[in-house]
């Protein structure tokens, strides 16, 4: 949403430089939203997509794309029709070998004047080297916006994707929230108590445990 309506842009014009509505976003209904990957994450964006009046265009593996017709989604025949015909296209594929780098500069070409291109839940990874900052380097007519990145944390101001107007960077912020932390700390301590007094818990190589 933020990308989408320009809202960290505005933010800024308001609260930093006393400007009024500095910049004109744009609305999700009517748009098709092209979702790279149907699993868990890919189907409830789906749901969230559809609730806001958006039609729905899954790519990914074969089942997937099955899946999403079953669900009363689009299928994209070809990645090539997945990135020229999609307004908006959150990844949520798996990082894997067969999907590292799936996402080509050529890929990315094909969008449309004005598309919207997001990875948040993803890794960058899947995406070719270097391919969306060439990509950003001639095309100032998409907006992208970034949660992950090749190498994390970045505290260099003038890191390259921070310098682009049309680029919403936020610091890898998609799983932090307090009721999650309070959830991974919870359970991590309370495994290490019941280690501790002969009960472990949650193991996941008890063979490792055992010998």
């Amino acid at each position: 949403m933020n990308t989408i309506r320009k809202i960290p842009q505005a933010i800024q014009g308001f609260n930093k430089e006393g400007k009024w509505q500095t910049n004109i976003g744009s609305k999700i209904e009517g748009k098709i939203i092209g979702i790279g990957g149907y699993g868990k994450i890919g189907q409830r964006i789906a749901q969230y997509a559809k609730a806001f009046g958006a039609k729905v265009m899954i790519w990914g593996s074969e089942n997937s794309r099955n899946k999403a017709v079953q669900d009363g989604l689009m299928r994209a025949t070809t990645k090539e029709e997945f990135f020229k015909t999609a307004d908006i296209i959150p990844l949520h594929l798996r990082l894997n070998k067969e999907t590292k780098g799936i996402v080509r500069e050529s890929d990315l070409r094909l969008m449309k004047k004005n598309a919207v291109f997001i990875i948040n839940t993803a890794r960058t990874e899947l995406i070719e080297k270097n391919a969306l900052y060439n990509v950003l380097q001639s095309r100032n007519d998409l907006l992208v916006g970034l949660d992950v990145y090749d190498d994390e944390p970045i505290y260099d101001s003038n890191y390259e994707f921070l310098k682009l107007d049309n680029v919403v960077c936020t610091p890898h912020l998609g799983y932090v929230e307090k009721e999650g932390y309070e959830l991974y700390f919870g359970k991590a301590f309370e495994n290490v108590i019941n280690y501790i007094n002969g009960n472990p818990t949650n193991i996941a190589n008890p063979e490792v445990l055992l010998s």
